[in-house]
């Protein structure tokens, strides 16, 4: 009986002691040429990546732009996603009074504000630029103008910047804390030898949610002689580092900076007060950019009825909103909100659920306003 070898008792002929001794193996029949009567060229030796396990038929290749996912095993159709979680209303409550262990899913005003949510995150290629202004004074056109761009700057990634074009000494910068005494006549004095996003910052202040103010001169005289050439040189400098420039305008369409500010606008906010003078100054605003020009810019602009109180009197609000929405792309109602009232610097998280709400709303209407122009194709 053969005792078993050393390769764990295998007796294949390939393990075989016999297999390991120093016998030639026979050489290869030598290549005798195509077979007779070929005609052709000798056929190349085809690859696994050409033909599949039986030599037959073509694997499918990817096409540039269809990466191969695996036969089609794509996780949205075989993975299920859990139900999100319900941010307000009784539905939070039951989810976090069972500790979370029964979840009710997304009311309609969850999915609301998801959806306005994924509107203003639209994507931007460039600088969109956004002027909001009003030919009335006290009806919350500086303070809207932080709003939206906190509402803005918290949402989105990319870096959204106001700056304060009012001639006479606005006050915008006093809406978020202030980090310089640097204004926007600094930045147009030192506007060659900035290169980085660094030093810009070095003009700028920044709030809590990531919204960046650029102040006005705070002497009046000094501010009027702001020209539309030096506006136009501010934002030619801004558009460079920043995805969205709101400017914070004056309460008069005729000073020197004005012309610069719509010429360059690609969307308008009207301010208005829930009053009825308010409203006959925001409809005076459209009647002059229509004489001027402007009518297109007019079609894009949005108007805002400020600071509304739950029981406006005698004025018909919904009628107020249906003569702005016959000339202008949409109607957003901001209320009234005690924070704001104060003066101060504006906190998001100290607003009203209301508050928040609409100004999600008017930040999502602006942000349809960006589109895909210039946006490469994934096709």
């Amino acid at each position: 009986m053969t005792a078993p070898n050393d390769r764990g008792g295998q007796d294949h002929p390939l393990f075989s002691e016999a297999s390991t001794d120093s016998a030639p193996h026979p050489a290869p029949p030598a290549w005798q040429g195509p077979p007779s009567g070929w005609q052709g060229a000798v056929p190349p030796v085809a690859s696994h990546t050409q033909f599949g396990a039986q030599g037959g038929q073509p694997l499918p290749q990817p096409q540039y732009g269809h990466p191969y996912h695996g036969s089609g095993l794509d996780s949205a159709q075989f993975v299920r996603k859990p139900r999100r979680e319900p941010k307000s209303g009784w539905r939070r409550a039951v989810y976090l009074a069972t500790g979370k262990l029964i979840n009710p899913g997304e009311g309609p005003a969850d999915r609301r504000r998801r959806e306005l949510v994924s509107r203003v995150n639209q994507p931007l290629r460039g600088c969109h630029r956004i002027a909001l202004l009003s030919l009335k004074g006290g009806v919350g056109k500086t303070t809207t103008t932080a709003m939206l761009g906190s509402t803005f700057a918290s949402l989105r990634g990319d870096r959204v910047i106001a700056v304060d074009a009012n001639p006479d000494a606005g006050t915008l910068s006093q809406k978020i804390p202030i980090e310089t005494t640097a204004t926007v006549r600094h930045l147009l004095r030192d506007a060659d030898r900035i290169t980085r996003y660094s030093d810009v910052r070095a003009y700028t202040s920044q709030g809590s949610s990531r919204l960046e103010i650029l102040a006005s001169d705070t002497d009046p005289a000094v501010s009027e002689a702001f020209s539309e050439h030096d506006y136009l040189r501010v934002m030619s400098v801004l558009e460079r580092f920043y995805n969205i420039v709101l400017t914070d305008c004056g309460t008069g369409l005729m000073h020197s900076a004005m012309k610069g500010v719509l010429d360059s606008a690609d969307a308008l906010v009207v301010v208005s007060s829930g009053s009825l003078d308010g409203a006959r100054s925001a409809s005076t605003t459209l009647d002059w950019l229509d004489a001027h020009g402007y009518g297109d810019l007019v079609e894009r602009s949005v108007a805002v009825i400020n600071s509304v109180r739950p029981k406006a009197g005698s004025v018909d609000l919904d009628r107020l909103a249906a003569h702005f929405a016959a000339r202008m792309r949409a109607v957003v109602r901001i209320p009234f909100d005690p924070h704001l009232e104060e003066g101060a610097e504006i906190e998001l998280d100290r607003l009203s659920g209301d508050t928040r709400a609409a100004l999600l709303e008017l930040a999502a209407v602006l942000a349809d306003g960006f589109g895909t122009a210039g946006m490469p194709s994934l096709r």
